[in-house]
């Protein structure tokens, strides 16, 4: 029989996995976290825009919609009660050609079927009142819209899951394992390699888990077909778009968040402009579909696409100044989609989708991944709660 069995593994402590791994510790779960990285949030979770996002975009009755507008309520009275730092900024819409005025109507009606009802049309003369700046026929506000110190986000929800029994397990990296069978059913065995402190060659490890919860983000894919026995067949492919940004040198033009009208048939929502918590502008993402992915060279930004950026900011910002733009920082999305395809749902795969009790795998966590975290969360901990899914 294996020995050293923990009730619940949560591979991946970015902001998903640490939502996880709080919500199913304020269950009672014996929680221990396997991440890959020197600290919590080194991936995905730490390269984005930082936008709690209202739930305008994405299809009715998608996962997506459902998590992003319950999420970002979760968001903002989180953050009110851990003292995280947020800005309820609000967001422009803006559109610069009579086509993306006419579909203006139609992201109100998207936003409204998910329950976004805050939203309301403008002219240019009142987007001008609001943001001097910005250049743009007319716009949707969107006042529920914010910005969110995501790294202050994740360190409250490190710091509840540790005070109520969460271990947290650095340069950790899960390299492979096996849904076992026979006497030992009901376990899954993990074999890990664990960075030796002083410099050493690494250890290699094994942990037996009741649960395992993958919110592995870009590896998660990789990290359910590397284990023996878990259907291959449930496990979809992934795909990597780079987006990269570019930060505003000097004062900030804007207060709000300033998005143009999405195209159809993209990976992303165009090139916005959004602020940190400092005041200061940034411009991204834009979309830069890899073969594959590679952490030591692919979150380099390239500072020739910086041309492109000029020409899309200018749309809606044209007093932006020649070699005003910085490379700043890419992060990349962990698309279960690709180029060319229809954008998929965010996916929570669990018993009844692979047979495998006690094992939940999240793939496809894009955006709004952030702003539906503890959702997401929430709907792990539902899992436990009902019952059948997960050991308790």
């Amino acid at each position: 029989m294996a020995s050293n069995v923990v009730q619940t593994v949560v591979v991946g402590a970015g902001v998903v996995g640490l939502a996880v791994a709080r919500a199913l510790a304020l269950r009672g779960h014996e929680v221990i976290v396997l991440e890959a990285g020197p600290m919590i949030g080194v991936g995905t979770s730490s390269r984005n825009s930082e936008v709690i996002h209202a739930g305008i975009y994405y299809a009715k009755g998608s996962l997506k919609a459902e998590a992003c507008v319950k999420g970002r309520q979760l968001m903002y009275d989180f953050a009110k009660n851990y003292n995280v730092p947020f800005n309820n900024c609000g967001k422009l819409i803006v559109a610069n050609s009579s086509e993306e005025l006419r579909m203006l109507d139609g992201i109100i009606e998207k936003g409204k079927g998910n329950g976004v009802d805050d939203l309301r049309i403008i002219s240019n003369d009142d987007a001008k009142a609001l943001e001097p700046e910005c250049q743009c026929l007319g716009a949707i506000l969107s006042p529920s819209t914010g910005i969110i110190d995501s790294h202050s986000f994740m360190q409250a929800l490190q710091g509840e899951a540790e005070d109520n029994g969460t271990f947290l397990v650095y340069n950790c990296t899960v390299e492979g394992g096996e849904v076992l069978e026979g006497d030992d059913a009901g376990l899954t065995k993990l074999i890990f390699k664990q960075d030796d402190p002083d410099g050493g060659e690494p250890s290699v490890e094994s942990i037996y888990c009741k649960n395992l919860i993958n919110t592995a983000g870009l590896y998660a894919p990789d990290l359910a077909n590397s284990l023996v026995n878990f259907p291959a067949a449930a496990v979809p492919s992934p795909y990597f778009a780079k987006g990269n940004y570019f930060s505003l040198q000097g004062q900030s033009p804007f207060k709000r968040l300033i998005y143009p009208v999405p195209l159809k048939n993209t990976a992303g929502l165009g090139v916005h402009a959004t602020i940190d918590m400092m005041g200061r502008t940034k411009f991204g993402p834009d979309v830069e579909w890899l073969e594959d992915f590679d952490f030591e060279k692919d979150y380099n930004v390239d500072e020739t696409r910086a041309e492109s950026f000029y020409a899309e900011i200018r749309r809606y910002y044209p007093n932006l100044k020649d070699n005003s733009l910085v490379a700043d920082y890419s992060g990349i999305r962990p698309k279960i989609s690709g180029p060319g395809m229809a954008a998929e749902d965010f996916r929570i795969s669990a018993i009844e989708d692979h047979g495998v009790k006690g094992h939940v795998h999240l793939y496809g966590i894009e955006s709004p991944g952030l702003t539906s975290s503890l959702a997401l969360a929430e709907m792990i901990s539902d899992i436990d709660r009902i019952g059948g899914g997960l050991y308790t």
